[in-house]
C-alpha cells in the first residue's frame, strides 16, 4: 500500500496540530463517524458527500472494542485496521482516525471540527457532538442515506446464503 494512504491514519494528538495549521490557512474541517465494517456504495456516497461540506474530511473510525459494545460481540467483521486503510484509500478522505469509546464526543471536543456530518437517519438533537460543535460556530450537516443498502443487511444475505446451502 502508497505510504501517502497509510499516513492518513493517525492519532488524535497528531491530527488536532494538524487541523489547528490547516484551519489557519483557512481550511474547513469536516468531521464524520461510524464503524464502517463492511464497506459498500451507502459509505461511498455518504463519505463523498460529507467530504463536500469543507476542504478536509476526517473519519472517527470505531475500534474493534468500541463497535462491538455498540454492534454486539459478533461485531465487527472486519479488523479495525483493514477499515482505516480501506478508508484511507478513498480520495475523498483526508484522515481517519480510531476511537475507542462507543461515542465520538472527546474525539470531536479534541479535533473541533467546523462541521459535523452525519447521516439523516439522526435527528439533529441526537447527533453526538453536534451542540459542542455549534457553539464554537461549526455546523452540522446530515445527509441522505442510500436506500436499502447497510452492512446489517449485507450481513443477513450473506447469512441466508449460507442456511440455503
Amino acid at each position: 500500500m502508497p505510504m501517502d494512504v497509510l499516513s492518513k491514519i493517525i492519532t488524535a494528538e497528531k491530527l488536532a496540530t494538524r487541523l489547528d495549521k490547516a484551519r489557519t490557512s483557512g481550511k474547513k474541517v469536516v468531521f464524520t463517524n461510524g464503524c464502517f465494517d463492511i464497506l459498500h456504495i451507502g459509505h461511498v456516497r455518504y463519505l463523498a458527500a460529507a467530504g463536500a461540506e469543507g476542504d478536509l474530511l476526517v473519519i472517527g473510525l470505531n475500534s474493534d472494542a468500541s463497535v462491538g459494545l455498540i454492534k454486539g460481540d459478533k461485531r465487527p467483521i472486519v479488523h479495525q485496521d483493514h477499515r482505516a486503510e480501506v478508508l484511507a484509500s478513498l480520495g475523498c478522505v483526508d484522515y481517519v482516525v480510531l476511537f475507542d469509546s462507543p461515542d465520538p464526543l472527546a474525539l470531536i471536543q479534541t479535533l473541533k471540527p467546523d462541521v459535523l456530518a452525519k447521516g439523516a437517519d439522526w435527528p439533529e438533537n441526537a447527533i453526538v457532538g453536534g451542540e459542542f460543535v455549534k457553539s464554537n460556530g461549526g455546523s452540522v450537516v446530515r445527509i441522505s442515506l442510500v436506500p436499502k443498502v447497510s452492512t446489517s443487511q449485507i450481513i443477513e444475505k450473506i447469512l441466508d446464503l449460507h442456511r440455503r446451502n
